[in-house]
């Protein structure tokens, strides 16, 4: 799967600010993960909801929710 890939596998559900596979720097092998932010967390709720266990090139894919700690 590419960047590209995942952007618009989650823009299905709504306006994706980034989106990014997990690349191993000496390998250059995806590490098997990546990080989606979405504009609104409604529609990220959505796309989670919908694409946990979701299959897409030959794999089923596990969508969550991770923490972020914003600094205020």
């Amino acid at each position: 799967m590419t960047n590209q890939t995942l952007l618009h596998l989650f823009a299905k559900f709504g306006d994706v600010h980034s989106a990014k596979i997990s690349i191993n720097s000496t390998s250059g092998e995806s590490r098997g993960c990546g990080y989606v932010e979405m504009e609104h967390q409604s529609e990220a709720q959505i796309a989670i909801k919908e694409l946990n266990g979701f299959a897409i090139e030959g794999r089923n894919i596990a969508v969550s929710q991770a923490v972020s700690y914003i600094k205020k």
